[in-house]
């Protein structure tokens, strides 16, 4: 029996294996996570750190400046004119008179701020009197109508700005516009991977048996996906801080009519602009002349048969002639309360108010959230979770880089990291190109920071791919 071969019919067509686009999104966003981290990442390590520190502030206050704060509880207390007056003899100038705001509880000072020469901008010094006896605790220099102290101004400027004035706050812009890009980036490799895990236990909580590089990324994973919802709060929030992304956050809320509307304290005048962040920041102008201590207690007491009936509340004779007197509440913890009174002093009637349950929804929105990122809404439990969350995102920057550096070669001593993921666009086809440069330069309308350094990174990155694909074609 002899064989026999198989010929192909005489007009078969040939057969071929087409070639496979290999996947390219999810290696772009691998790039894209791994360089942010590795740039990026000093700053938001510093910003963590720092913004761990100013979560503790309100402790580390109490502790601190305990002697100007506090006070021996009595069962009498004298009158604002008399506390004033007490304030201005330890002076000995009642010039200046800034603002005023009583002990909120029994066995706290009363705050007399006043405006001098010589302090930075927006800067008072406080004189702390002991409501009962009118003895001076102490003065101590005030950042802002938020009445900061030393020490917790000097932790939020360094959060803020690393203590470099206006440059500085590129620093802080930077880390917090990446981060979400960051931290949605991530997000997004953590389900393509744990679509495909076998262990998927192992992407929620680190493997004690990984170690080396994969015990690494276990931690940085697991610790990843419980501070994502966090990363992504603080990043809007902090986005809002920002010279130029929050420029254009603050134009977009007064184009659809979402701001928080300013007291009016002019005698017929117009509306001031308004400003959510001034109680952390802002300054207002110091009063022209001297303001009759008495007219104190008389606008407190007008103030709480109307709205104005908190504990800690602030009370700002006329900042220039033919304005009126103000009150407003300085509570920033839950319940929030936001209600002030503008008042004429020379009628003792109400020509303004402000309700916060009048507020609309996104203008509450936007002081919830500034107050749980400063960490004063929900008291000890806000600052816990915050802490938690800065230390978890300093973990993950300092994980990313020890990644980075097990990665490397262990053969090749030459290198001291290992390399980077992949050019994903050498596998992009040009209409997936042209998208995500379209969405950089759509970010970088929004947040400049992370538009254009985004979109120079793929500018870049394609050009690396074009030009190592033309020289692989001519060898």
């Amino acid at each position: 029996m002899t064989a026999t071969t198989t010929e192909p019919a005489p007009h078969a067509p040939p057969t071929f294996t087409p070639t496979r686009r290999r996947g390219w999104l999810g290696p772009l966003l691998l790039r894209l996570h791994f360089y942010a981290g590795i740039l990026v990442g000093p700053f938001i390590l510093i910003a963590a750190i720092s913004g761990a520190l100013y979560a503790l502030t309100p402790q580390l206050e109490q502790a601190v400046y305990a002697e100007q704060l506090h006070a021996p509880k009595t069962d009498t207390t004298l009158t604002l004119a008399a506390q004033i007056e007490a304030a201005d003899n330890y002076r000995g100038d009642s010039s200046g008179l800034f603002a005023v705001r009583p002990a909120p509880e029994p066995g706290d000072t009363t705050r007399i701020m006043y405006a001098e020469d010589g302090l930075g901008p927006s800067e008072s010094r406080a004189v702390f009197v002991d409501p009962g006896t009118g003895e001076i605790r102490g003065d101590l220099v005030v950042y802002g109508t938020s009445g900061s102290t030393p020490l917790r101004t000097w932790i939020s400027n360094l959060h803020r700005n690393l203590h470099l004035g206006d440059a500085g706050r590129l620093y802080s812009e930077l880390a917090a516009s990446w981060l979400g890009i960051v931290a949605v980036a991530g997000l997004a490799l953590w389900i393509i991977r744990i679509r495909k895990a076998r262990a998927k236990k192992d992407f929620v909580r680190p493997n004690p048996t990984h170690k080396g590089y994969r015990g690494l990324f276990g931690w940085h994973t697991s610790i990843g996906i419980w501070v994502i919802l966090g990363a992504l709060f603080l990043s809007a929030t902090g986005i809002t801080w920002s010279q130029h992304a929050g420029t254009n956050v603050s134009n977009l809320r007064a184009a659809l009519d979402w701001g928080t509307p300013s007291l009016n304290t002019a005698l017929g005048g117009e509306t001031p602009a308004a400003d959510d962040h001034a109680h952390h920041h802002g300054a207002e102008s110091a009063p022209t002349g001297a303001a009759n201590p008495a007219t104190f207690d008389a606008v407190l007491a007008i103030a709480q048969r109307e709205n104005v009936n908190t504990g800690q509340v602030e009370i700002s004779p006329p900042a220039e002639p033919g304005t009126a007197w103000k009150i407003r509440e300085i509570k920033s913890s839950f319940p929030t309360e936001g209600d002030s009174l503008a008042i004429d002093g020379t009628t003792m009637q109400v020509v303004d108010r402000i309700d916060f349950a009048d507020l609309s929804l996104p203008a509450k929105l936007a002081s919830w959230g500034i107050n749980i990122h400063m960490g004063v809404m929900f008291g000890l439990a806000n600052q816990i979770v915050l802490f938690l969350v800065a230390i978890g995102l300093a973990a993950m920057v300092v994980l990313g880089y020890l990644m980075w550096w097990k990665r490397r070669p262990a053969r090749d001593t030459s290198k001291l990291v290992g390399s980077p993921p992949r050019r994903a666009l050498r596998d992009a086809p040009w209409w997936g190109i042209a998208t995500v440069g379209a969405v950089a330069l759509l970010v970088g309308f929004w947040l400049p920071l992370v538009g254009w350094t985004l979109l120079a990174f793929l500018v870049l990155d394609t050009v690396i791919s074009i030009t190592a694909r033309r020289r692989s074609s001519t060898r």
